[in-house]
C-alpha cells in the first residue's frame, strides 16, 4: 500500500458554460471550493493562473459519464478540456467517474436552504468540491489514486 500522497490537489467540473475549481489541503483533509471560471476561450489560462497559486501535485478532473458508465457527448468535451489543461500546465490530471457529484451538490445545497436559481454561481464548485473530496477519501482509503491519468498524444519536449 503506497498511502496517501501529500500535496495540494485542484478539482475541476467541466460543464458547456462554467467550470467549478476547488481545492484540498496538502493533507488532503479537506476539500473546499475556489472559483467558478466562465467556460470560454479565457478557461484554460485562468486554471493556468490558479496552478501558479496553489502549485498543486495533480489536477483532477470529473469524467461525466452516464449511469451505465458509458461515455456521453460531455464525456468526450470533458477528456478534450483535461488533456488541453495537462498540456498547457505540464501538471498530472486525472479523470475520475463524478456520476453523482452534480447531484450531490445539488442536494446539499437544498438541504443548506439554497434554491437552484440562486445556487447556480456556486453549483459548479460545490461539484467540484464534491468530485475531490471523493478523489481524497478513495486514494486515503485504498492506498492508490482514484481515476485515471490523462495522456496527451504530444512527445514531451
Amino acid at each position: 500500500m503506497t498511502g496517501f500522497r501529500r500535496g495540494v490537489r485542484l478539482g475541476i467540473d467541466v460543464g458547456k458554460a462554467r467550470v467549478g475549481v476547488a481545492r484540498c489541503d496538502p493533507d488532503g483533509m479537506l476539500a473546499v471550493p475556489v472559483e467558478t471560471v466562465p467556460r470560454d476561450e479565457r478557461s484554460l489560462a485562468r486554471l493556468a493562473q490558479l496552478a501558479e497559486e496553489y502549485a498543486p501535485l495533480e489536477f483532477v478532473v470529473g469524467l461525466p459519464v452516464n449511469m451505465q458508465g458509458a461515455d456521453t457527448p460531455s464525456t468526450v468535451d470533458a477528456r478534450e478540456f483535461a488533456a488541453a489543461l495537462l498540456r498547457l500546465t505540464g501538471i498530472p490530471v486525472r479523470m475520475i467517474d463524478e456520476r453523482l457529484s452534480t447531484v450531490s451538490a445539488h442536494a446539499a445545497l437544498r438541504s443548506s436552504g439554497r434554491n437552484q436559481k440562486n445556487s447556480r454561481s456556486i453549483v459548479d464548485q460545490v461539484a467540484a468540491v464534491v468530485l475531490l473530496q471523493q478523489a481524497i477519501d478513495t486514494e486515503k482509503s485504498t492506498g492508490s489514486p482514484a481515476g485515471s491519468v490523462v495522456q496527451t498524444d504530444e512527445e514531451p519536449s
